[in-house]
């Protein structure tokens, strides 16, 4: 048997006809149009082939006029067109096709398709309505296209709702993620990263780089500049170090991760709560994290300072901090100028380092 995989050389080639060859007995039938990235027309006449597949026309991208005339039975899969995409006329002469789901699409196709004129040839006549197929036994010929109404499109059915059934189920997955990850996911991610970073610390427990990460929305940085940071840093010894986003976050590193490693370095969190505060997605993820920490450490580590009197509808929105106000001890910054020396003190004391030994 003469090898015609060398056929795939002939990389210029634009026209291509094929006389009674068996392409069933080449050793590589699937590679002999490899290459052929110019090849406009192709005639297989009186030819045999078991099945035309993707794998023989991947490269045949410039194929404009396909002509088959395949004098043995065989099957033509959908793969077949995939890499056709310049095919403009296709003709079936003879056409003799296994009973075989793999084939149901092609009448459809036919059919439907607007970019390729697909014809069918016959001495008997024979169009697309009445063409028969060879059933599994060799023997019946039954009308193709209603053994694959009653044989194919079940199987057609079940796998399109099948398909958009999965569809629908991961679009609403990936809904329902999206929605999810921003109350539970994202905080769950960096507490862990939070806890990591601890457990690598552990040869200096109990020793932090600030004393307190302050909490609290951008709205109220001039009650932190004027009122926060004067009480509190500048008064001592000993004199409090704390941590503030605006002052002390690296330049160029995650907001989020800035969140999270300042909040774990710092032995206390204090919030700042304000209606500023309570619009504000980042303090709302500073809440759940410093409110994750508490809960696995079970210590005096979070405090709140409600700057302003805020209504309780507009707490029990804020199920965590409905939550806190109810279980702990908190502070109210006072209106009156004579109450806010004992503010200060009383805050000073909750977040002073702890005398060293």
């Amino acid at each position: 048997i003469y090898d015609m995989t060398t056929i795939n050389q002939l990389i210029q080639l634009q026209k291509l006809t094929l006389y009674s060859v068996d392409l069933i007995q080449q050793p590589s039938a699937d590679i002999i149009f490899h290459n052929l990235t110019k090849l406009e027309v192709l005639k297989l006449l009186d030819c045999k082939i078991y099945s035309m597949e993707g794998s023989l026309t991947k490269d045949l991208k410039s194929l404009k006029r396909l002509h088959l005339h395949i004098e043995n039975i065989y099957n033509v899969f959908y793969s077949f067109t995939e890499s056709l995409s310049g095919l403009k006329y296709l003709l079936f002469n003879e056409l003799h096709l296994f009973c075989s789901c793999d084939n149901a699409w092609l009448i459809a196709w036919a059919k439907r398709n607007r970019q390729v004129e697909v014809i069918l040839t016959s001495f008997r006549h024979i169009m697309w309505d009445n063409l028969t197929c060879l059933s599994d036994n060799g023997i019946d010929t039954p009308n193709f296209v209603k053994y694959t109404e009653a044989n194919c499109t079940t199987e057609i059915d079940f796998i399109l709702f099948t398909v958009t059934g999965l569809g629908v189920l991961f679009f609403m997955l990936v809904v329902f993620l999206h929605n999810l990850s921003g109350h539970y996911l994202l905080p769950l991610y960096h507490i862990t990263l939070g806890w990591l970073s601890e457990a690598m610390r552990s040869n200096t427990r109990g020793r932090y780089d600030y004393d307190t990460f302050v909490s609290y929305s951008g709205k109220d940085e001039l009650w932190v500049v004027e009122e926060l940071l004067p009480n509190l840093e500048q008064r001592g010894p000993p004199f409090l170090n704390l941590c503030l986003h605006s002052r002390d976050f690296q330049l160029g590193k995650d907001i989020v991760e800035n969140i999270t490693d300042s909040l774990y370095r710092s032995r206390h969190t204090l919030c700042l709560v304000s209606r500023h505060y309570l619009h504000s997605n980042w303090c709302s993820l500073e809440m759940k994290l410093a409110t994750a920490r508490l809960q696995v450490e079970q210590r005096d580590i979070l405090l709140l300072v409600f700057l302003e009197k805020i209504p309780p509808r507009w707490l029990s929105a804020h199920h965590r901090l409905a939550r806190l106000v109810k279980t702990r001890t908190y502070l109210d910054w006072p209106q009156d100028p004579h109450q806010h020396q004992a503010f200060w003190d009383r805050l000073w004391e909750k977040l002073k380092p702890p005398t060293e030994a």
